[in-house]
């Protein structure tokens, strides 16, 4: 098969002037710095965006105080419609929006189609849900009195103001719903500022939500690099920022956050996340287990699976098949409908993975499959699976992002705990196991915010999810998310 056809509104959105979103509005920036949004499967140069200015930081955040006075007064069941017709809005739109995720990120059209777009309104409805359902608490003080008044109490959620959103180049719709989605619910107004890698996307969906009736100023997306980012979390003027990356950018932005103005922060950061298998499942099981926790969208998920570790007993042979399976996956064109595995996003990210493919053949590790990058002008880089020497392996500590599945043979259950739990890191994990009660014993001696059993990386918006350690603060989904936008007031009366 060959490419999809584009549709004449994709390639309309590309060809257009591409400013910023403020206010409502499509807002030319107030500078001339141009930043080009490159295809990463070709090496096309597909749009040009804004690199933003202070000036325009400014006329953001003031947008944006404007705008949370207009939508924290606007009714919780107000609010939850709007919310409802943007959801409906992306699925009208899903196909136009699929397009160009996969056109900006080298995502599978597939993928970009069912989770960018499909799930992401579907976590925009269970968000959409909670706007009225956000309550505080009453309280029987246990004050005495002393001349015959009497006292009592109560809670209150307010939204915490204006947020910065600050959004991934790996899935940049899907995760700039769930930040918009947050603070929305909330009655929170947001800044968003993508990915300079991932940005068209969001555009197009800030379009799409004054569409559905959001008023001027509760949503506004700032595009550029990491200096804009900078700009908006310093600002005295934002109140929260909402932060999926890295580890080391995470911790720059919590500090620069606390050493601004105290800012509010949630760092959803990444790690370096363990898949466990232990000895009773099957070869082809777990051949199913290590693609789905480490190849999907090539690696480039968070949550996904870096570490593996199999009995010793298992590990020739479950390496060979796995080896066998990757070798037959079509990579290729990701809007081709039949490839079954595309590149990486970009081009500094295709170069770190080659970089650790040296460091890897340095210290001598075994490379079962793969570890090469592309040489034409797309960010291919094969599907790769290494056998590490020791736990000390660097491939085993540092996170690589990629689809790069690096393994390391166990003897014993206490063995597998200690190299599981030998990391600064705790996002995620899975166990692989038949055995339910071993499993059960297993589950609270590992050290993950979220821990998948028989499954990894998929997520559901009623599922709290975040990290421990150093991989971040705060939870995303579930009810978890308004603590985190709003702040608690306590109300105290005597009569």
């Amino acid at each position: 098969m060959s490419d999809i056809t584009l549709l004449p509104a994709v390639t309309s959105f590309l060809a257009r002037e591409h400013g910023l979103f403020i206010d409502g509005h499509n807002l030319a920036s107030q500078g001339n710095a141009k930043i080009a949004v490159v295809n990463p499967a070709n090496g096309q140069v597909i749009a040009q965006i804004s690199d933003a200015t202070q000036a325009d930081v400014d006329q953001a955040v003031a947008s944006a105080r404007q705008g949370f006075k207009t939508w924290s007064r606007t009714s919780p069941a107000a609010r939850a419609a709007v919310l409802f017709k943007l959801a409906d809005l992306l699925e009208a739109h899903r196909e136009e929006l699929a397009q160009l995720e996969t056109l900006q990120s080298g995502k599978l059209i597939g993928i970009s189609r069912a989770f960018e777009v499909e799930q992401a309104a579907h976590f925009l409805r269970y968000y959409a849900g909670w706007a009225t359902k956000i309550t505080g608490q009453t309280i029987t003080p246990s004050l005495p009195s002393f001349a015959g008044e009497r006292y009592t109490a109560y809670t209150l959620r307010e939204p915490i103001g204006v947020v910065v959103g600050i959004v991934p180049w790996n899935f940049a719709t899907m995760i700039a719903i769930w930040k918009l989605a947050s603070a929305l619910t909330t009655g929170c107004s947001i800044i968003i500022k993508p990915s300079e890698f991932t940005p068209l996307t969001l555009l197009r969906i800030a379009e799409l939500a004054s569409e559905a009736g959001l008023p001027a100023g509760a949503l506004n997306v700032l595009t550029g690099g990491g200096a804009v980012g900078k700009a908006l979390i310093e600002h005295p003027g934002t109140d929260k920022v909402s932060f999926t990356g890295s580890v080391p950018t995470g911790i720059a932005v919590g500090q620069a956050a606390m050493g601004a103005k105290l800012t509010r922060a949630t760092l959803e950061l990444g790690g370096k996340n363990a898949v466990a298998f232990l000895p009773d499942v099957g070869i082809d099981k777990a051949v199913d287990g290590i693609i789905e926790a480490g190849f999907l969208h090539s690696g480039q998920i968070c949550a996904a699976g870096e570490r593996f570790y199999v009995h010793r007993s298992r590990i020739e042979p479950l390496l060979e098949a796995l080896s066998q399976r990757l070798g037959q996956l079509k990579i290729g064109s990701p809007l081709d409908e039949t490839t079954q595995f595309g590149p990486v996003a970009n081009k500094p990210h295709q170069q770190k993975l080659a970089e650790l493919f040296a460091i890897a053949r340095r210290e001598g590790s075994q490379i079962i499959h793969g570890g090469r990058i592309g040489d034409g002008p797309g960010c291919f880089v094969e599907p790769t699976v290494i056998l590490a020497n020791s736990a000390s392996d660097t491939l085993l500590n540092q996170e690589t992002f990629g689809p790069v599945a690096t393994f390391l043979p166990y003897d014993s259950e206490e063995e597998l705990l200690q190299l599981m739990n030998a990391s600064p890191y705790g996002l995620s994990a899975s166990l692989w196991t038949n055995d339910l009660g071993k499993a059960m014993r297993l589950i609270p001696e590992i050290q993950a915010g979220t821990l998948w059993v028989n499954m990894h990386t998929l997520l559901d918006p009623a599922v709290p999810f975040g990290g421990v350690k150093a991989s971040g603060i705060g939870r995303e989904f579930g009810s978890a998310f308004i603590d985190d936008f709003t702040e608690l007031k306590s109300v105290m009366m005597r009569y």
